[in-house]
């Protein structure tokens, strides 16, 4: 029943984001250990910039959230340089909530609206 219901939201979710406007779309997800982002041009079927947290230069021990927020800005940053501004944004099954919404506030001030 868990997982019937995270596909579903995921598609709820996906059905929302997917193709809208011709904006692309800022997909998270999430695993106990990384978590990764990635922007995908849903017309074209690629993606455009994508980070894990494999590529923070974090060396001192730091809490998920803040590694999570780090990754945000890290993405924000890129898509500026591949001059994208405004993305819609995808949490797939994942409720707005704790590294989810680290992630998107790191983006926010990175520069990227949505």
């Amino acid at each position: 029943m868990k997982k019937k219901g995270q596909i579903l939201r995921k598609i709820r979710v996906r059905a929302k984001t997917k193709g809208t406007l011709s904006k692309p779309r800022l997909s998270v997800y999430r695993s106990n250990r990384f978590i990764y982002a990635q922007i995908i041009d849903d017309d074209k079927r690629k993606t455009i910039v994508g980070v894990s947290e494999k590529n923070l230069s974090l060396k001192e021990k730091t809490k998920k959230a803040d590694k999570s927020k780090e990754l945000g800005l890290l993405i924000a940053k890129k898509a500026l340089a591949k001059k994208i501004k405004e993305v819609v944004f995808d949490r797939g099954s994942y409720k707005y909530h704790g590294r989810v919404k680290a992630v998107a506030e790191g983006a926010r001030e990175g520069g990227l609206k949505f």
